[in-house]
């Protein structure tokens, strides 16, 4: 199951635990990305809260908790190659897996239908 949120994160939910990332539309945006900072594993996030830093030559872009959670994984081979994230940002650009503390907090996400009408 795949969500999205309006900060133009998505997340795919596999038992409790979400993995992370940016959308192709924010990616798109960047445009070249040169660095990212991802959360520590083990660190709790809350929803809606800044979680990890992608920059691009144009801007650095804060991306936010989509749930409440804790950081179980992180992608160090974006961290070593940020331009994956850029070029696959919803498959091996991937930023972080958590642990979802509430599950209903899914509810307040869009679908895919949902989001590719909120960015259109």
């Amino acid at each position: 199951m795949l969500k999205y949120t309006d900060e133009h994160e998505w997340l795919r939910l596999d038992g409790e635990v979400a993995t992370v990332g940016i959308t192709d539309h924010a990616a798109e945006q960047l445009g070249d990305l040169v660095f990212v900072e991802l959360p520590k594993v083990g660190a709790r996030l809350t929803r809606g809260a800044a979680a990890a830093v992608v920059e691009s030559v144009k801007a650095a872009s804060d991306v936010y908790a989509p749930l409440d959670g804790e950081v179980t994984e992180v992608n160090e081979a974006a961290v070593q190659d940020p331009a994956t994230i850029g070029t696959d940002p919803q498959g091996a650009g991937w930023l972080y897996r958590m642990r979802v503390a509430d599950a209903g907090q899914l509810d307040g996400l869009m679908d895919e239908a949902a989001y590719r009408a909120f960015v259109a």
